[in-house]
């Protein structure tokens, strides 16, 4: 029978219980179905040593051997499906097919990194006789991590994949709300025969643990993902210590619907995207701007399939959308909502919660948007679909460079000159044309202007995790 998993801290090889912290809530009944194991001083203490030692040993493990452990983690974790996406459906409450797709993208993830540490080449630079130079790369040391609550499994995948195949050492802080995903990654790697000390798991009031670590002079390199907010805290701390930062923050992603496209179908894709995971994506198409021919067929459309999709708890197999992770994005749907109606906009599908108990809220179209709307400028991370009209292709790419946000976009065209423009002047990191994915493992991740810094995914994403060393060689 299939289980929420018994909660701890993973240390130095070790499991320990820590302290008793705050519940972990099911969000489609409000029970509480854990308790998270809060991290002492002296536990980030022991983490902390633990991974210096475990550097020692990991760094000098070849590439092949680093990446032989990473993918029997993998191999375990896909064996494992079924238990891991129960847990993250319970923690989570996103629908049970979601959840197994999620445990298949971090595999992904973790087997493309396992190849990828075996491409980190260096180089030789010609010179005059009698020198050489050569250029290296190293890993840059002990990382501390900061996964996000919206994808429990993936989010964790993504830092330690990219650590791990670099050859580095890592101190994961999992997020209190979904902490099962980040568990069973830890247990699949002790499983797999990775050394003592190279992963290790904590977690406890986020703020206490990133102060405390960041400082820390074993620590050479701050990951996260989550909120821009957050974000520019986490940089600034680093900053005052020199120590360099992997930022994956918050976007607000536009997306142009050309007028040489289908309407209908177009909307019907953009729909079932916008409404996985709840909205509770960095990347989902949230601001809609359709050029004014189809705007009309383009709405209606969109509403009417917000309208038929099932929501409900996620471990039944019929559901579409879950709940939404915790009552503060229950509040913050229903503000942003109220404010958008307040100042013109039309409600075309949901707007409301859905009963009394559990944080559902139902899918949800609104259209002529006004864009001092707080909706059109904060990411609502949740199912929340903006559509407005635009008349041309120069409107559009206005609009949708509007925000200071720039993670993730799509556009919709059967245009080869649409296509070129677009891709050139929308200023984004992950730009998708007439598909609503905006990367894969092989692929690099990540956002410019304050959607953040660096790139996680394909040959660039180990580049964080490494540092640059030149030697100059004279012959004797």
């Amino acid at each position: 029978m299939l289980q929420y998993p018994d909660l701890q801290l993973y240390i130095g090889g070790s499991w320990r219980r820590g302290t008793p912290g705050q519940p972990v809530f099911n969000p489609a009944d409000e029970s509480v179905i854990g308790a998270i194991p809060a991290a002492s001083r002296s536990d980030l203490d022991d983490a902390i040593a633990a991974a210096a030692d475990g550097l020692k040993v990991w760094s000098k493990t070849s590439p092949a051997r680093r990446g032989e452990i990473i993918r029997k983690a993998a191999a375990l974790m896909r064996e494992r499906i079924e238990e891991i996406a129960f847990a993250i459906t319970l923690e989570h409450g996103k629908p049970i097919a979601q959840a197994r797709l999620e445990v298949i993208r971090g595999c992904e993830f973790f087997e493309w990194d396992a190849g990828e540490g075996q491409r980190t080449y260096g180089r030789v630079i010609p010179s005059e006789p009698g020198i050489k130079y050569i250029v290296v790369h190293r890993p840059i040391g002990v990382v501390a991590a900061f996964s996000p609550w919206n994808f429990p499994m993936s989010q964790p995948a993504r830092k330690i994949g990219g650590a791990l195949a670099a050859g580095c050492s890592i101190i994961l802080k999992a997020a209190e709300e979904t902490p099962a995903g980040a568990l069973h990654i830890a247990r699949a790697f002790h499983d797999a025969g990775l050394p003592a000390g190279v992963l290790n798991l904590v977690f406890g009031v986020p703020s206490d643990i990133s102060e405390y670590l960041i400082p820390q002079d074993p620590i050479r390199l701050v990951a996260f993902t989550g909120s821009t907010a957050v974000g520019k805290r986490l940089t600034e701390m680093a900053g005052r210590h020199a120590k360099p930062v992997l930022m994956e923050l918050g976007g607000h992603a536009p997306v142009i619907v050309c007028d040489d496209v289908d309407p209908v179908e177009t909307a019907i894709m953009s729909a079932v995207r916008k409404f996985r995971n709840a909205g509770q994506v960095c990347t989902s198409p949230t601001r809609f701007f359709v050029q004014q021919p189809l705007y009309e067929r383009f709405a209606k459309a969109f509403a009417e399939k917000a309208k038929a999709i099932t929501v409900g708890r996620g471990l039944d197999e019929a559901t579409e959308m879950g709940p939404l992770a915790n009552g503060r994005r229950v509040e913050a749907m229903e503000m942003l909502v109220a404010d958008a109606r307040a100042k013109g906009a039309r409600v075309l599908a949901g707007g409301e919660r859905l009963g009394n108990r559990g944080y559902f809220f139902a899918p949800t179209v609104l259209a002529d948007v006004p864009d001092d709307a707080r909706a059109m400028r904060e990411e609502p991370f949740g199912p929340l679909a903006l559509i407005n009209p635009v008349e041309t292709l120069d409107d559009a790419i206005a609009k949708a460079n509007a925000l200071p946000f720039g993670l993730a976009a799509y556009a919709f065209t059967n245009s080869a000159r649409n296509a070129d423009r677009l891709a050139e002047d929308v200023e984004v990191g992950n730009f998708s044309i007439n598909t609503l994915e905006a990367s894969v493992a092989e692929t690099p991740f990540g956002g410019v202007k304050e959607s953040g810094f660096g790139r996680e995914g394909g040959a660039e994403g180990l580049s964080h995790y490494t540092i640059v060393k030149n030697v100059s060689h004279r012959l004797t």
